[in-house]
């Protein structure tokens, strides 16, 4: 059983992997537009991608939107979460449905919405439009993540801390905080991806000043199927694979610095 599934997980990471054998052979590529495979090998388009201000624009905007809605999100989701997990009230269960209706409705839908009640606001087109929009996007996914966690929270933890003399504020950061912080880190990181990949609604209602990476490689694929963007994919999966690795690398790094001590203190 444990060798058929571990085949079935190997089967299921080549599936998932099997694109980037041809996106980074292309990003390599010395031709004109994509191309599989490469008639040639160079490294000009990762230099155009550097030295490009109509790419490295837009990279800069994804990544600011994609931090702003990752704060406001977690800002909004956190004390909904607490209040919808740890008390009953009139109206819980309609609550609970409007925070999970982003995504139940098509992200075609919402976005002719936004773009239709943005411009009566007057933040089409604006970074601040499109960081409301990828927040309200990121709400559902986040809120099932922290939901779970807090779920599975031990409450007696909290009513030992509060017994002992702790404040509510104390309890909290020093109690409920440490133990939420994996849930709490992992759905930061899930409405970071969802605002940073989204494309749909940052096609409708970001302008020229707002563009975002994702709509840049949409209307580049389009135009002229640019090999920047297997560039850009290749850098992507370079920096995802690199945050996966890290801490590895970093418990490595502290077994070997562990095992040196008492070395070098044998040789002083």
């Amino acid at each position: 059983m444990n060798a058929t599934l571990k085949t079935i997980g190997v089967l299921v990471v080549f599936f998932i992997a099997a694109p980037l054998l041809i996106v980074v052979p292309m990003s390599l590529s010395s031709a004109p537009s994509l191309q599989f495979p490469p008639p040639g090998y160079w490294l000009g388009y990762y230099a155009q991608y550097f030295s490009d201000p109509s790419w490295l624009r837009p990279t800069l905007n994804s990544v600011l939107i994609a931090t702003a809605n990752t704060v406001l999100t977690m800002l909004l989701v956190v004390p909904a979460t607490f209040a919808l997990v740890r008390h009953k009230f009139w109206g819980k269960s309609l609550a609970n449905v409007m925070m999970m209706m982003p995504m139940a409705v098509p992200h075609i839908v919402m976005a002719i919405g936004y773009y239709s009640y943005f411009g009566q606001l007057g933040i089409v087109f604006s970074k601040l439009g499109v960081v409301l929009a990828h927040t309200c996007l990121s709400v559902p996914i986040t809120f099932l993540v922290l939901s779970a966690n807090l779920k599975g929270f031990d409450r007696s933890l909290e009513r030992a801390a509060r017994s002992l003399g702790a404040t509510p504020a104390q309890t909290f950061l020093h109690v409920t905080l440490p133990i939420l912080r994996p849930g709490l880190l992992i759905s930061a990181l899930f409405a970071f991806i969802q605002s940073f990949d989204e494309t749909v609604v940052a096609i409708f209602i970001s302008g020229r000043d707002a563009e975002t990476l994702p709509r840049k490689m949409f209307d580049s694929i389009r135009q002229d199927a640019d090999p920047v963007i297997a560039v850009i994919s290749t850098l992507l999966f370079v920096v995802v694979l690199g945050a996966l690795l890290a801490p590895h690398v970093l418990h490595i790094a502290r077994r070997l610095a562990r095992r040196a001590v008492p070395i070098l203190e044998n040789r002083s």
